[in-house]
Order: C-alpha cells, then structure tokens, then sequence
C-alpha cells in the first residue's frame, strides 16, 4: 500500500503520555487479556451485550462503538515502529479526509473532518472512559475516533491479519461511523434503540457496523482508483474483516456461536459488506438498514 503518497492529517490528537497506566480506568477497573475474555464468555452466555457490559464496568454513560479485541503490549513510545504507526494513522486519515470531503461536496454537503486520538491503556471522552482491551472506538459526542496502536500489533499476531490495508480498515471502519454520524444515520439508529428489546438492539447494532465496514470500502475503492493500492492490499483488508466477525469471535471464546448476540455481524457479512464498498465505491450502495438479510 502507498501510504506514503497520501496526505498526512494534523487532526490527530496524541494522549499517549497523558493515558492512564496500563490496568486502570480511573474508577478502578482492571482488565487484562484474560479478564476481557472471561466478560465476553459470560456475556454471551447470558445473552447479554458484552460491549454493554464492558462499558458498565468502565463507567461510560453514553457507549461508544467498539471491538472487544484484547490489547497486545505496547511498544516503547519512542521507537521507530511506533512514530512510523503515528505516520501511517496520519496519512491514512488525511485520504479518508480526502475522499468523504469530495463525497460529501458532489451531494451538496460539507464534510467535517473527526479528531483521531492516539492513546495508550485507557482514555476519557465524551462517551465516557474506555480501555485499550475495548478496541478502537468512534465516539459521537466528540466527533473522535480513540485508538491504541497496540491494537495493529494484535491485528496481525493474534487474529491473523496483518499488512497495511488491513491497518487502514480499521481506520476507515470508524471514520465510517462518522459519515454515518454526519448524515444522521446514527441518530435515527439511537432513536430506534431505545424503543427496542436487547435482541433488536443487537440487530440494529449488526447493521451499522456492516454500514460501516461498506463505508470504509467505499474509501478503499478511491484509494484503489487513485492507484494507492499494491496487489493484494484488498486480499488483506477482506481477511482483517474476516478476522473479526462475531462468529469467529464467538467460538474463539467459548466454542460456540449464538447470532441473536451478535453485533458487528459474522465474518462473511463483514466481508460481504465491505466488498460492496470495495467494489461499487458508491455510498448508496451500503443501505444495510433496506437489505431484506444484513
């Protein structure tokens, strides 16, 4: 992937030295790799939503969208590694930056561009506190997108989906929550969740991540036609969607699966939807909400 060629953002917000220590949320939570598995297991089995419950014991009042990926060690903030993933964020969310900006300016909008915040272990915003464990997470009440690097180290060692387009879905994942979020899609969504029961909340959850994912093919095709992408950048991008699927998530956990509890969709839906946007690099192409099955 050419990433070097894009543009750098100077949205981009570094906490890093101002997140708090590795273990704790300021309210006392502690949850390491085996902590956070144990929460997903127990949540799954009683049916609950283990991202509901991750944020309770958080002490976020206002959920923020997230993958429960456990963190890997971090690196030294100071070595090349890290100031080279401080690069790639910047440059991948200036073409995102890019892209949206033009999107929205031919449908006669105006697109505002999302702080991204670099953290280390845990992080305060406007959806309340959230450890790394957590994954990343887009946050509506700020207009930001939290990420812990360490979590691209967990992409590639622990689910398998390394390479830099695998990287950069991730990030495009959440900045398409704030697409959706600035067309007012996550409103309405918020509207509808409030009236339901936890399994149609799940449901509706399914949707706008997989809103999300075509979202953030949507931008990999531009990049593709802007001639950004190597062979195969796509390839790893469809396995890092892969590699998150709920299914899989699921039985990784506890062995097996229940589809009523997912939210963010099974592996096959992930990819399904974010080849849409791959493919088609058409918005109206990712209306997961008219889809008969998301």
């Amino acid at each position: 992937m050419r990433w070097q060629d894009m543009r750098g953002s100077d949205n981009v917000e570094d906490r890093e030295d101002a997140s708090p220590a590795r273990g704790g949320l300021g309210g006392g939570l502690k949850l390491g790799g085996l902590g956070l598995v144990a929460v997903v297991a127990i949540s799954m089995f009683l049916g609950l939503n283990p991202l509901d419950v991750l944020n309770s014991l958080g002490g976020g009042a206002n959920g923020p969208t997230v993958s429960t990926q456990p963190a890997a060690p971090v690196p030294h903030p100071g070595s090349p590694v890290r100031d080279e993933n401080k690069e790639f964020v910047a440059r991948i969310l200036g073409d995102t930056e890019d892209t949206w900006g033009e999107i929205f300016q031919q449908g006669g909008r105006q697109y505002r561009a999302p702080t991204l915040v670099l953290f280390r272990n845990a992080v305060n915003s406007a959806c309340g506190q959230a450890s790394s464990a957590a994954g990343p997470f887009y946050c509506a009440g700020d207009d930001h997108v939290y990420l812990d690097l360490s979590f691209f180290q967990d992409l590639r060692q622990r689910f398998g989906a390394p390479g830099d387009f695998a990287r950069a879905y991730v990030i495009a994942h959440e900045i398409g929550h704030h697409v959706q979020n600035q067309l007012g899609i996550s409103d309405k969504v918020a509207q509808q969740r409030s009236r339901s029961s936890q399994v149609a909340r799940n449901a509706l959850s399914v949707r706008v991540e997989l809103q999300a994912d075509c979202l953030a093919g949507v931008w990999g095709y531009h990049a593709k036609q802007r001639h950004l992408l190597d062979p195969g950048d796509v390839e790893a991008g469809l396995g890092a969607a892969a590699a998150i699927g709920d299914d899989r998530l699921q039985r990784q956990a506890r062995g097996t699966v229940t589809p009523e509890s997912f939210t963010h969709g099974s592996s096959a839906q992930r990819v399904r939807w974010f080849r849409a946007g791959l493919e088609s690099g058409e918005v109206r192409r990712c209306d997961t909400f008219a889809a008969t099955q998301p």
